[in-house]
C-alpha cells in the first residue's frame, strides 16, 4: 500500500504541473500583443511651380529631429507634459530620410527641377545647391493638430551668401487615427517647402 500511494501521489503531482502548464500558454496566447501598423510621410499636392530659367540641382541634406522623435515609434503630445510613445504605431522608415525625402519631392514640384535630390554626390559641386534642414518640432496633438517648426540654411553655389529662416506650420488633424496625423503632417511640410521655394527664387534672380 505505501508504494501504490506513493506512485498516487506522484501521478497527481505530474497531472498539476500538466495543468499548470496549459494554462500558464492559453494565458500568455491570450495576451499576445497586436501587429504594429507602419506609416510614412507622403509628398502633397504642392502649388504650381516658379518660373525659374533653368532647373537646378538641389540636394536636402543634413536633416535633424529632435531625439523624442527619432525613433521608430510615433510619438504623439497628451495632457501637460506627458507624451505617447506609440509603440504599434511606427515609421516605416527613419523619421529624418522621411522628412528629408518628402521635402525634395515638393520643392522638386515648386521649382520644376527633376534634379532635387536627397543624395549628396549626384550633380556638379560647382552648380549644386544644398538645403540644411534642423527640425525643432515635430508636435501632434491627435484629433486636434500638428505643428512643424523648421529652421533651414539654403547654400548656393559660388560666392553668393547663404540664407536663413525659420518656418513653424500648424494644420488640423481632419480625424481620428494615425493616418490622419501624417496627412496634416504632409500638408505642414509644404509650408515649409513653400518657404524654401520662394527664398530659392528670389536667390536666383539675384
Amino acid at each position: 500500500m505505501p508504494m501504490r500511494g506513493c506512485r498516487l501521489a506522484v501521478a497527481l503531482r505530474c497531472i498539476a504541473a500538466c495543468l499548470v502548464a496549459g494554462l500558464v500558454a492559453g494565458g500568455l496566447g491570450g495576451c499576445k500583443s497586436p501587429p504594429a501598423s507602419f506609416y510614412t510621410l507622403s509628398p502633397e499636392a504642392a502649388p504650381a511651380g516658379l518660373e525659374t530659367s533653368h532647373a537646378i540641382p538641389l540636394v536636402i541634406w543634413p536633416v535633424t529631429v529632435p531625439d523624442l522623435v527619432d525613433r521608430p515609434q510615433i510619438v504623439t503630445r497628451a495632457a501637460g507634459n506627458e507624451v505617447a510613445i506609440n509603440e504599434f504605431a511606427r515609421w516605416a522608415q527613419p523619421l529624418k530620410g522621411n522628412i528629408a525625402r518628402v521635402i525634395a519631392a515638393d520643392l522638386g514640384t515648386l521649382l520644376n527641377s527633376r534634379q532635387v535630390t536627397v543624395f549628396e554626390g549626384t550633380a556638379d559641386p560647382l552648380t549644386t545647391w544644398h538645403v540644411r534642414l534642423d527640425v525643432m518640432r515635430f508636435d501632434a496633438q491627435p484629433g486636434e493638430d500638428v505643428m512643424v517648426d523648421v529652421q533651414w540654411v539654403i547654400r548656393p553655389p559660388g560666392k553668393q551668401a547663404m540664407r536663413t529662416g525659420r518656418t513653424i506650420a500648424r494644420e488640423p488633424v481632419a480625424g481620428a487615427g494615425f493616418e490622419q496625423l501624417t496627412k496634416a503632417w504632409d500638408r505642414a511640410l509644404v509650408v515649409v517647402s513653400l518657404d524654401i521655394a520662394a527664398a530659392v527664387g528670389t536667390m536666383i534672380q539675384q
